[in-house]
């Protein structure tokens, strides 16, 4: 099967959930042509700007903390590369703030809550993340400390599982299933930014880091390519160190299923401004990097899905 040209970007965005407290703003937007022309989907769980007041009022340094919890502007990077292969977008414009995507729902910290854990929620039982401090709705980072003037509320924490989490993750999902229906397998990368790394073995700092849960959430393949693919651009690149993928790998990943996912982080000072806060001269360069991995990754996942005579694939339109 042919990967077919680029699709025209200019179809309205479907949007879905709620953000509570926001007066009806969605809280993701998909784009998805149908039929598809790549069986590539990029999602961007951590970059939604779209802060109710209600929620700005009850932050410590509401200002600040944005900044170091958001995937700064990483949607504007998914949103050039989708209008320029075809790859289908999914953005969540409610904030990491409120609910972190990235993250199982019982992912809890529930010392955040006025009342503790209710006995009705089911055994939510706080993982390594929450107790971090950065668990489904984080509570403190480091350097800043407690993210919250007060404590929250059990409504606080329903309401953006059903409204946010729940619709996001089931859109994720289905996405990739008219994907995987069309081209025999679909690829996800969960796009996200990182603060510069150090040194590591006296080699230069990675630039990206590609998780694929250390080789469960996708065929060796693709990953492999990617590494070349970095390498051919002469930009550093690592392996699942320090990020291997979360929540969204662990959930939406079957490669036996013909469903392939990666997690890319990115160095964010390579495409904001000094003070990481706008878009910076290296963002132009940092799309033409991505554009050519997500075109190169089109055609070899398609490969798959016609190898694999997978029972999903249908016939392209």
């Amino acid at each position: 099967m042919d990967v077919a040209p680029p699709a025209q970007f200019d179809s309205p965005a479907i949007t879905g959930g709620e953000i509570p407290g926001s007066d009806g703003l969605p809280a993701f937007a998909l784009r998805l042509a149908n039929p598809s022309s790549v069986p590539i989907l990029i999602a961007v769980p951590h970059a939604g700007r779209a802060y109710p007041g209600s929620l700005i009022e009850r932050m410590r340094h509401p200002g600040y903390a944005a900044l170091r919890l958001e995937d700064r502007y990483v949607d504007l990077l998914g949103e050039a590369v989708a209008r320029a292969t075809g790859a289908a977008l999914l953005v969540a414009h409610a904030p990491r703030a409120m609910v972190d995507l990235n993250r199982a729902p019982e992912d809890v910290d529930w010392e955040m809550f006025a009342r503790g854990k209710p006995d009705g929620l089911g055994s939510y039982t706080p993982g390594l993340r929450a107790r971090s401090g950065l668990g489904l709705i984080p509570r403190r980072l480091p350097g800043l400390g407690e993210l919250w003037k007060r404590r929250h509320d059990e409504t606080d924490l329903t309401d953006r599982i059903e409204q946010i989490h729940a619709p996001y993750h089931q859109c994720l999902a289905e996405s990739l299933r008219i994907l995987r229906s069309r081209w025999g397998a679909a690829l996800l990368i969960d796009l996200h930014s990182m603060p510069p790394l150090g040194l590591r073995d006296g080699l230069p700092p990675a630039e990206f880091v590609l998780g694929d849960r250390f080789g469960s959430a996708c065929h060796g393949a693709l990953v492999a390519s990617c590494f070349g693919y970095f390498s051919s651009q002469r930009r550093a690149s690592a392996h699942n160190r320090p990020y291997a993928g979360g929540y969204v790998l662990e959930r939406h990943a079957a490669p036996e299923e013909g469903l392939h996912a990666l997690q890319l982080e990115i160095d964010r000072s390579r495409y904001l401004d000094a003070g990481m806060v706008e878009p910076g001269n290296g963002f132009a360069a940092i799309v033409e990097v991505l554009t050519g991995l997500v075109q190169r990754l089109a055609g070899e996942v398609a490969a798959l899905g016609q190898a694999s005579e997978s029972p999903w694939a249908q016939a392209a339109e």
